[in-house]
C-alpha cells in the first residue's frame, strides 16, 4: 500500500472542491425606482425597473470605475426638469468622467434632464449601444475629451430644450 496522503493535502483538496461546487458567479448591483442623490457604481449594474431621478445640481448616474458596464435592459431613467436653466445644467442623467473601457447598453431610454442625457468627460473606450435619449436640456450624449470611444445605434430626439439656438442637440 502506498504512501497515505497527509491531512493538510486532504483539506487543500476538499476546500478547492467546495470552492467550485458553491461558487457563485458576481451578480450585477440592480437598480430601480427613486434615485434622490447621485449614485455612483463602481461595478457591472443593471436596471431592473423604470428610475425616476430626483437629484438637483448633479448627475443622476455616475460612473466612478474603470471596466463597468450599465444595462439599461428595456428601462427608462427619468429626471424631473421643471425648465431649462443655467441652474438645471449640471442635471445630467449618466455621467462618466475619467474613466475607461466603460459601456452604457441599450435598450432603454434617458429623458428629461437639466443639463445632457449622457455626459462622458475625458474618458476612453466608452461603449453607448442602442440607447434612446430623448427631451434633454442640451446634448443627447456629449463627448468632451473622450477618444477611441464607439458611439453606435442610438437614437437622440428632442434635446437641446435649453440651448437657446446653439448647436446642441444629438451626439
Amino acid at each position: 500500500m502506498g504512501p497515505v496522503p497527509s491531512r493538510w493535502f486532504v483539506v487543500f483538496v476538499f476546500s478547492v472542491f467546495v470552492f467550485f461546487v458553491f461558487a457563485v458567479p458576481a451578480r450585477a448591483t440592480q437598480i430601480s425606482g427613486t434615485i434622490s442623490s447621485t449614485l455612483t457604481i463602481s461595478d457591472d449594474s443593471e436596471l431592473v425597473g423604470d428610475v425616476t431621478c430626483t437629484v438637483e445640481n448633479g448627475a443622476c448616474i455616475v460612473i466612478g470605475a474603470p471596466h463597468v458596464r450599465l444595462s439599461l435592459n428595456g428601462f427608462t431613467i427619468t429626471g424631473t426638469i421643471a425648465g431649462c436653466s443655467q441652474s438645471t445644467s449640471p442635471d445630467d442623467g449618466i455621467a462618466v468622467t475619467g474613466e475607461k473601457d466603460v459601456a452604457i447598453l441599450g435598450p432603454g431610454l434617458i429623458q428629461g434632464f437639466g443639463g445632457f442625457g449622457i455626459l462622458l468627460l475625458g474618458d476612453s473606450k466608452v461603449k453607448i449601444k442602442g440607447v434612446t435619449i430623448s427631451d434633454n436640456c442640451f446634448s443627447g450624449i456629449i463627448l468632451v475629451g473622450t477618444t477611441d470611444s464607439d458611439i453606435e445605434k442610438n437614437v437622440s430626439i428632442r434635446n437641446s430644450l435649453g440651448s437657446q439656438g446653439n448647436p446642441c442637440g444629438g451626439t
